[in-house]
């Protein structure tokens, strides 16, 4: 069950401290590889701060909440490297109750990097290559999958990337992505987002 800060006084106050501040939850995807100096370094800063001082309770309460919630949740736990975190980031991905919180999620996990991280991706990947129906977060995943395998040597996103294999009936069958057919591009974004979290723990 999703929690909602409008009737939820304990989520409220939360949103109010890490989410909402400065339209952060909108800033931390695509837009925050946009901004510039002096702003870019400030809101960084204010992230870190904020990542050092949330408690995994908070943390845990916000990951109940909306996509806003869940957003900057995932960004906080992988500035403060609560791997604790990486199997709950994991649930949320595959369960996808709520949009525009999955780039958050594979950042996250593509950060820690472990080959636990690569399983929890190619379980969301398993699931959802067979959506063709479904636009979700199966091109992020995919780069963040790849963004692990480069890093550890791995080969996890060979098998869907394979021809006929998962990658290429999922862009068969979903019309909307027919412009998207290469992984190189996410693997991209990811490599630039994570590059943003190294920035901002070196901050810290």
């Amino acid at each position: 069950m999703i929690r909602h800060a409008h009737e939820d006084p304990e989520l409220l106050a939360l949103v109010r401290r890490y989410v909402t501040p400065e339209r952060r939850y909108m800033k931390l995807g695509g837009s925050l590889l946009r901004m510039q100096s002096p702003a870019y370094d400030r809101f960084l800063r204010q992230l870190s701060e904020d990542a050092g001082v949330i408690t995994a309770k908070e943390i845990a309460t916000l990951l109940e909440g909306g996509w806003r919630e869940r957003r900057t949740a995932a960004w906080l736990v992988v500035v403060s490297r609560r791997t604790e975190f990486r199997e709950r980031l994991g649930e949320l991905l595959l369960a996808s109750e709520v949009c525009c919180a999955g780039l958050a999620y594979c950042v996250a996990l593509a950060s820690f990097g472990t080959p636990r991280d690569a399983d929890l991706l190619g379980a969301y990947l398993d699931r959802y290559l067979r959506r063709p129906d479904l636009a979700y977060d199966q091109t992020v995943a995919m780069g963040a999958l790849l963004f692990i395998d480069l890093n550890l040597k791995g080969d996890q996103a060979a098998r869907f990337l394979a021809p006929g294999a998962l990658w290429q009936q999922w862009l068969q069958g979903a019309s909307h992505m027919q412009d998207t057919t290469d992984p190189a591009s996410y693997l991209s974004l990811i490599r630039r987002l994570c590059a943003v979290v190294e920035e901002c723990v070196e901050a810290s």
